[in-house]
């Protein structure tokens, strides 16, 4: 079966700069996984993943989605197949939680229908999903973060992508938020076979919930593979540059034995 994403040779460097965001990446992701990409600020972690939906074109190599170069797709027939979840957005008008999951079927309805039963069908199931029934009538600016965030993924889930790509889903939540934000993502993937693509910095949550890890330094590959083989004491202390030590995470559950990275503190000189 084609991989979800394939990335060959992969590189980009933005205007007036000197250094690639992206240099020569190559990786698969396949179908129903859930694939983290992490490493430091400025490895070039949101570059990648705009690289290989199309929204930028590599300087060199390929992105492919689904067997074909990501640059061709129609947006319109590629937002069908993949849900984005950004890493900020300002919603500047009064919307209620109902209407800005219902965008998420725009892709379906094109410009002139209005919806209808399976559109309202996609929406409710998807504010069920994400624990938003019930709030149907709130306004967005009056939910808290981690509701917000529920509600921006369910207007992806509302488009039934076979694919789900967010950009740091989980940035300035809480512990709780944060947590039942992967616990959605890890349930996506294992019930529905969505396969689920995001940029964190939690490593230890991503070691405990992804089946692939893609770990960046400097625009370039410092790892792929499985949290166990990649979440690494020597790998990790040199990637981002700081003493760290890794242990196994003790459970209870399915994640028992994940490595789960401490910083430590530098001593005083």
């Amino acid at each position: 079966m084609t991989a979800a994403f394939e990335a060959h040779r992969l590189l980009f460097a933005y205007e007036h700069t000197h250094v690639n965001a992206v240099n020569d990446i190559s990786l698969a992701i396949e179908h129903g996984t859930l694939c983290a990409v992490i490493g430091p600020n400025g490895s070039g972690k949101s570059t990648l993943l705009r690289l290989l939906l199309g929204s930028l074109a590599p300087l060199g190599g390929s992105a492919r989605f689904e067997g074909r170069d990501a640059c061709t797709w129609n947006r319109a027939e590629l937002a069908r197949r993949i849900g984005v979840v950004t890493q900020a957005e300002d919603i500047v008008f009064p919307l209620t939680v109902r209407e800005l999951v219902g965008m998420g079927r725009y892709p379906h309805m094109g410009p002139y229908r209005g919806e209808n039963a399976d559109d309202r069908a996609a929406i409710a199931a998807a504010l069920e999903y994400c624990a938003l029934t019930g709030f149907e009538q709130r306004t967005m600016s009056t939910l808290s973060g981690g509701e917000r965030q529920r509600a921006r993924i369910a207007r992806a889930l509302a488009q039934k992508p076979r694919v789900l790509v967010l950009d740091e889903p989980t940035a300035a939540l809480d512990v709780a938020h944060e947590m039942s934000t992967f616990e959605l993502l890890d349930r996506l993937t294992r019930e529905d076979d969505v396969t689920v693509v995001l940029v964190t910095h939690n490593i230890n949550l991503a070691s405990r919930y992804a089946s692939q890890i893609v770990l960046l330094e400097r625009g370039s590959i410092a790892g792929i593979g499985a949290p166990a083989t990649v979440v690494t004491q020597p790998r990790i202390q040199t990637t981002y540059q700081w003493p760290v030590t890794v242990h196994s995470y003790e459970g209870p559950g399915p994640d028992t034995g994940a490595p789960q990275v401490a910083p430590l503190r530098k001593e005083e000189p």
